[in-house]
């Protein structure tokens, strides 16, 4: 898809099972939308705002979320593997600790350390199953 939809303005919208892979959201607003079950891989999201937005289930595989604000993100069950969330605003090892899997993801050391001890199986290849 590839759209550009820098700066754009998603406040509450309802972007359920959106499709917008490679999109390009820098600095958009999606504050409070819903995005479950949509498919963001590889989209930029420098700088966006997704505080209170819901990405249940989404697909983040690849995106880049640095510096984006995920103050109260729902990310339960989202793909974030391979995902850069460097230096991401407001971003709990809670949030982290109920997603789908963090496999390759890029975080700041004070979120890997410890969700890695905690949670070791979100840094598990995704399809690997456990004895």
């Amino acid at each position: 898809m590839n759209a550009n939809l820098e700066q754009a303005n998603f406040i509450g919208a309802n972007l359920n099972q959106a499709v917008l892979i490679g999109g390009h959201l820098v600095k958009a607003n999606l504050k409070g939308a819903n995005l479950v079950d949509a498919n963001l891989e590889q989209a930029i999201l420098l700088e966006t705002n997704l505080e209170g937005a819901i990405l249940m289930r989404a697909n983040l595989k690849g995106v880049i979320l640095m510096r984006a604000n995920l103050k109260g993100a729902n990310l339960e069950d989202a793909n974030l593997e391979d995902a850069n969330l460097e230096a991401a605003l407001n971003l709990t090892i809670d949030q982290l600790s109920k997603v789908k899997t963090l496999y390759e993801a890029k975080l700041d050391p004070e979120l890997d350390k410890p969700l890695k001890e905690k949670h070791p199986a979100l840094f598990e290849k995704p399809g690997h199953d456990e004895p």
